[in-house]
């Protein structure tokens, strides 16, 4: 890839236990662009998208190995601020999970957490971050209501403007439509076109037809390993593996 990498892994291994989920991963996910992770499931893409900020090492008896580097600096080096990591890169889940708090107190809990008390300052970021996350417009009468009322669309959006309220770099995404109707499905997938001016988004999804819209990258991953990364139109429409074309082809997986 030509474009400029935020994050780069070389020779990236993982185990859980004996299990050797990822083997020897290397790419460079473009800045300012939106990199699909496709693949069958149980073939890494989740595991690979948790390593951008470290949650697996939330997980017992996970061993890791190679290098990943986010603006060059190697995530894993001993002096690496996890909470200033997870801060620079954020991440939705599969299924919408607002606190049990007001819709103001779930965008402004971040900021609060890094120090921002100034009620000025957090109306501003709440605001600003429901924004980006079109939502402002359906909820700017009723912040003080609880965010679960919400439905599963806007929760999803109201996530999003959770992880942008701390100003990241880089959003993951992990199967951030699964949960979602066709027309909250369509909403997201505006929003992430959107995001890609001001950041990097990398998402994980079973929807190939999902991938070949809203990314401009795409890598294909199998029992581990990344088979194939490159640009969207060339990765769908002329794969250079075989594996490749028989998973887009619908031939298994």
């Amino acid at each position: 890839m030509s474009e400029s990498a935020i994050i780069t892994t070389q020779d990236l291994n993982l185990w859980y236990g004996g299990k050797h989920a990822l083997q020897s991963v290397s790419m460079h996910i473009p800045k300012n662009r939106v990199t699909a992770l496709i693949g069958p499931s149980g073939c890494g893409k989740s595991t690979l998208l948790r390593c951008f900020n470290r949650l697996n090492d939330l997980i017992d008896h996970v061993k890791i190995t190679g290098e990943i580097t986010l603006d060059d600096e190697n995530i894993h080096d001993r002096k690496t601020d996890v909470v200033s990591l997870r801060k620079r890169v954020g991440m939705v889940f599969q299924k919408p999970n607002p606190f049990p708090k007001s819709i103001y107190d779930n965008i402004a809990f971040g900021p609060r957490v890094h120090g921002v008390r100034n009620k000025t300052d957090l109306d501003r970021i709440v605001e600003e971050s429901l924004k980006r996350a079109a939502l402002w417009d359906e909820v700017k009468d009723r912040l003080h209501d609880p965010a679960l009322a919400l439905s599963g669309g806007q929760q999803q959006r109201l996530c999003i403007a959770r992880t942008l309220a701390v100003e990241p770099e880089v959003i993951l995404m992990d199967e951030p439509c699964s949960a979602l109707d066709p027309i909250a499905t369509a909403k997201i997938e505006n929003l992430i076109d959107m995001l890609k001016e001001d950041y990097t988004v990398i998402i994980v999804t079973h929807n190939m037809q999902q991938a070949a819209r809203v990314s401009d990258y795409t890598g294909f991953m199998y029992l581990g390993k990344l088979i194939e990364c490159g640009k969207t139109v060339q990765i769908f429409e002329h794969p250079k593996e075989e594996l490749t074309e028989n998973y887009i082809t619908g031939r298994f997986g």
